[in-house]
């Protein structure tokens, strides 16, 4: 099964997307984790790649629509994948199309998760990271038993740049601006479906399910 995981940031497509891969048994393909393993290692693609995500910007199509192509065509994904964070424009949907057209094959479905403005801004704000082990808390739903200090390995906690208040905002703008087109686009395919995101993660992940003919309830 071929998937597009949509939603603004903090919507929880990355917890859900955990979920579903590991019952659909299809790779999970986050451009996010793709840039965020580039900049860890300090490459040119993940130079470039920082420079835009710290301000909460897109990285350009042409950096991103040749990582993909690259990664769908590989061998594991011959029965399907989930896509997560890509596209996240309407060319790069239109370039997802071309790529499905040239390997004789489509979309089966769209998944749309949506959230509140500020329930997201709540969400994204209150993460924290550990600089040590990579461990995340949120303050107001996994808060750690000390302040600031990881309670895996006594790390220090931190905020990235992309959750600061500031960023989130502008993460969201441009989402709005750019990413929400694609509901439309995929609407109009007949392949979408909206889930309601604020709520329970057993309940979102029952109503995707469904979404896709299965009973995950």
């Amino acid at each position: 099964m071929k998937i597009v995981l949509l939603g603004p940031p903090g919507a929880g497509k990355g917890t859900q997307a955990d979920i579903l891969v590991k019952r659909l048994l299809v790779p999970h393909i986050s451009t996010g984790d793709m840039f965020r393993a580039a900049i860890s290692n300090g490459t040119e693609l993940g130079k470039e790649a920082k420079s835009y995500m710290d301000k909460g910007q897109l990285v350009p199509d042409i950096v991103t629509v040749g990582i993909i192509k690259d990664r769908i065509s590989m061998s594991d994904c011959r029965e399907g994948f989930l896509l997560d964070g890509f596209p996240r424009t309407l060319p790069q949907a239109e370039a997802l199309d071309s790529l499905m057209e040239e390997m004789s094959t489509s979309l089966d479905a769209v998944l749309n998760i949506s959230v509140p403005l500020d329930r997201l801004i709540d969400r994204l704000t209150g993460r924290r990271m550990c600089r040590n082990c990579g461990t995340i808390y949120h303050l107001l739903y996994n808060a750690p038993e000390v302040e600031n200090v990881c309670d895996a390995c006594g790390g220090e906690l931190y905020q990235r740049d992309d959750d600061k208040e500031a960023t989130v905002k502008s993460r969201l703008e441009v989402y709005e601006a750019q990413t929400a087109p694609l509901i439309s686009y995929y609407e109009q395919k007949g392949i979408l479906h909206t889930i309601n995101g604020d709520q329970p993660i057993n309940a979102v992940t029952a109503q995707l399910g469904e979404a896709l003919g299965e009973n995950w309830s």
